[in-house]
Formats: structure tokens, sequence, C-alpha cells
């Protein structure tokens, strides 16, 4: 009987798909869900060890124009895409031009939150193999509560793209 890795007992690691993602030999676009927020990380792997070159959650949006009466709402689709855009930004100065997705444990549901950061982060300039149906439409943008939110944090971002 083989003994199972303490992590993937835990459910926090798939060995075998991240030695896949490993020897791919680019960077990691690793992104997470909380019950509360988006997490999500530019990584590269050397030797044994992971280097998060950047990091960014959704709750950064905050600081950047997201209203604080919609702070439950960090985990939505919007906030996870205005969260990879963030990232892609940020990552742009320290010149990550491709990535490949990582998500982990998660489950590989299409046009969900995780891919609404891939989305984000696409729209940022970050090259990233994906299929185009797993990306969610540009319909959240419209929603009725998070359409000015949305707004005000996309305007506040590129404001912050010119100032680099």
């Amino acid at each position: 009987m083989k003994t199972i890795r303490r992590r993937r007992r835990e459910g926090k690691t798939d060995y075998k798909a991240r030695l896949a993602l490993i020897k791919s030999g680019k960077a990691r676009l690793v992104v997470r869900k909380t019950n509360r927020s988006i997490i999500a990380q530019i990584v590269e792997t050397d030797i044994a060890q992971d280097k998060i070159i950047s990091g960014v959650t959704s709750h950064s949006l905050l600081a950047h124009g997201w209203p604080k009466e919609l702070e439950g709402s960090l985990k939505s689709v919007p906030a996870a895409y205005l969260t990879g855009l963030l990232l892609g930004t940020l990552v742009a100065k320290k010149k990550v031009h491709e990535a490949i997705l990582d998500i982990g444990m998660n489950r590989n549901v299409h046009k969900s939150r995780l891919y609404a950061v891939l989305h984000g982060a696409l729209d940022a300039g970050i090259q990233i193999p994906h299929d185009k149906e797993a990306l969610p439409s540009n319909e959240f943008k419209g929603h009725a509560k998070l359409s000015k939110a949305f707004e005000s944090v996309k305007h506040a971002l590129e404001k912050h793209k010119e100032k680099k």
C-alpha cells in the first residue's frame, strides 16, 4: 500500500498537476478563493521553492475605489476580474509577460470566479494559454449594483497604469 503525502491527504496539493505545471518552466498565475475574497499571485518555481513575484487579494480593491458598502461582494465575478486586472498591471512592471493558470484543488468550472481572474490578467496583457469558452462573459459589467463600483475601480486602475 502506498503512503499518501500529507498535503494530498489534507486536500491541499495535487502533486501530479503541480509537477506538470512546474515542468513547463513558466511562471504560474495561482488563483485561490476563500469564503470572503479572491487571492491571485504570480509565482515562479526555483529548484525546490516557490517565489512569489507579485500577489494581490480582492480586499486591495477597496484602496482602488471599490465602495465600502459593497465590501461583502469582494468574492464576486466582477471583483475577481478586477483582481486579475490589478495583478496584471502590477506584474507588467516586473517583466512577467507569460504564465500558466494554476487553480490548485479548486474544481474546474467554466465561467467561474477563477476564470474571471484569468480574464482580468489577460486583459492586462499577460499571455496565458486558455480556452475562450471558459472565460465569463462581459455581462457582469452591467450588473445593476456592481456596475458603478466596477467602472470606478476600472477607471482608477487605468489612471494607475498611466502613471507608471
